[in-house]
């Protein structure tokens, strides 16, 4: 047997296993067909392994062989099977990453075990047990987690941010800095699980606030935990310096949201040498700038700047994308207010300035009504982002570089999403902060697969490629003669070899 590529009229490639029988060649399966040459050498790899697995198969199956084959079969159980797949995938690139150094086999388990099956610590030692045969105790388990973040946490940030550095090309000049609440079901609070703002609109549950720094596409730097009840408008400042400190940042130029936005910071800031983009307030802004952005000429694309003091200036820019978006939700918000009045349940304490109700206004003593003069005069900001900036960047790099905000966004939807960073069935203290170093490890893989899926143009998602390791499988068995013991990978299906493929060609 052998493999044929035929080139089709359509432009694509089919790729056959032929065998000849009888002087004729026949067609025993056609694996598939491409157009681009790194699919057509993926199904090139999947003909090559149905050879090998047909020939095996013939030999296996001989007949002069049934009796030690029925032997083979006869000695398996279970136990001889196990799922391989998120150690010689996410394993791999654990060890590239750099986290091989840490001497610490249960670290290595719980990580990988975060990425592809993100449990309960009880539910994943059943899991490695059931699937992987480590055997695990609960309570050794329990007690490596209450000495994890001392003795791990710097050096995982430190393995991380030589990563992000080499990923980077040495280049950290910009850095992005949000942070993100995490609550708990409990309600009973303690010294750092608190009741505070909620990003995720848990305002009665205890939670925890975690500041992330990461480099260009989100790539990891470093991470704090702070109390639930923080104002993470002080977090800045603080967290820079201590992350600067530990990884010798030259002064980077910092990019956070509006909800880090204060004179406070501002000030810090520039008085510690860093330069900045921020997220700008501008209906906020005093009467005099709001009338400039007012008589400006704006369309899809405009930037315009606007001269704040001797070291900062507001650049204003107009999309016909975020118009439409930001009428859609002036009026989602409008009908949700409607909906509210009409039944009869708001009060003088909702007129206030948060979010949409500040469209609500008080008719006589009782009644509350809607202003809606407002509303439509609000309709003059639709499609207007603001940037406060120190830098001297051109207005169009300014922009570009906030954009790239979205990367830690994404960063914090894929730990509490694909990585299930919560629910967190801890309590105390220390093992919180040990689940989160595990998390933050797992992103950084997570972040580094999906690095190289895009690099190789793969069709795969980072989420597919974790569930296909659900089933890669190797078998384990004594051959009955030699008595040797021999492992072997299990046939896999086409997307599975092509993980494994781009997985083993690039670590």
């Amino acid at each position: 047997m052998f493999v044929r590529k035929l080139k089709n009229r359509s432009g694509s490639t089919s790729v056959q296993v032929i065998q000849k029988v009888r002087s004729k060649y026949k067609v025993v399966k056609t694996i598939g067909c491409a157009t681009t040459q790194r699919k057509i050498e993926n199904l090139y790899n999947l003909a090559k392994q149905e050879i090998e697995k047909r020939s095996s198969q013939a030999k296996m199956f001989d007949s002069e062989n049934d009796e030690a084959v029925d032997k083979v079969f006869a000695s398996l159980q279970n136990a001889n099977i196990q799922t391989v797949g998120p150690e010689i995938i996410f394993g791999k690139i654990y060890d590239h990453i750099g986290f091989g150094v840490i001497d610490e086999e249960m670290f290595r388990h719980l990580v990988i075990s975060r990425i592809a099956f993100p449990l309960s610590k009880l539910k994943t030692i059943e899991y490695l047990y059931r699937y992987q045969g480590k055997s695990l105790d609960i309570d050794s388990v329990y007690r490596f987690l209450d000495k994890l973040n001392n003795k791990l946490k710097s050096k995982v940030e430190q393995i991380a941010f030589a990563h992000t550095k080499r990923v980077l090309n040495e280049d950290i000049s910009v850095v992005f800095y949000d942070m993100t609440t995490l609550y708990f079901e409990a309600s009973d609070e303690d010294d750092l699980r608190k009741t505070g703002f909620s990003k995720d609109g848990k305002h009665q549950s205890p939670q925890i606030f975690i500041g992330l720094l990461v480099g260009l596409g989100g790539y990891a730097i470093g991470y704090d935990i702070y109390e639930g009840n923080t104002y993470e408008g002080h977090t800045l400042i603080p967290f820079l310096e201590k992350m600067s400190q530990k990884f010798n940042l030259d002064k980077p130029v910092v990019i956070a949201d509006s909800g880090l936005l204060s004179k406070n910071n501002i000030e810090a800031l520039e008085e510690n040498g860093y330069e900045y983009i921020l997220g700008a307030r501008i209906k906020n802004e005093g009467k005099a700038i709001k009338s400039q952005i007012l008589s400006a000429e704006f369309h899809d694309g405009t930037i315009h700047s606007f001269p704040k003091n001797e070291t900062q200036k507001l650049i204003v820019n107009y999309s016909n994308l975020r118009a439409r978006k930001d009428e859609y939700n002036r009026n989602r918000g409008l009908k949700r207010l409607e909906k509210r009045i009409k039944s009869g349940k708001l009060t003088k304490s909702n007129i206030n300035n948060r979010g949409y109700n500040k469209y609500l206004k008080l008719e006589g003593e009782v009644s509350i009504d809607i202003d809606y003069d407002k509303f439509k005069k609000d309709a003059v900001w639709d499609g207007l982002k603001g940037y406060i900036t120190n830098t001297r960047l051109a207005n169009n790099k300014i922009i570009e570089n906030y954009n790239n905000l979205w990367y830690i966004e994404k960063a914090f939807r894929m730990s509490k999403t694909d990585l299930r960073i919560r629910p967190i069935y801890h309590r105390l203290r220390h093992r919180i902060e040990a689940h989160i170093c595990l998390s933050f490890t797992a992103y950084c893989i997570y972040k580094e697969l999906e690095r190289v899926l895009n690099q190789e143009k793969s069709s795969l998602s980072i989420k597919k490629a974790a569930e296909l390791t659900h089933n890669m499988y190797q078998i384990t068995y004594t051959l009955p003669d030699s008595k040797h013991t021999k492992s072997r990978l299990l046939q896999m299906d086409e997307e599975q070899s092509e993980l494994y493929q781009i997985i083993s060609e690039n670590f």
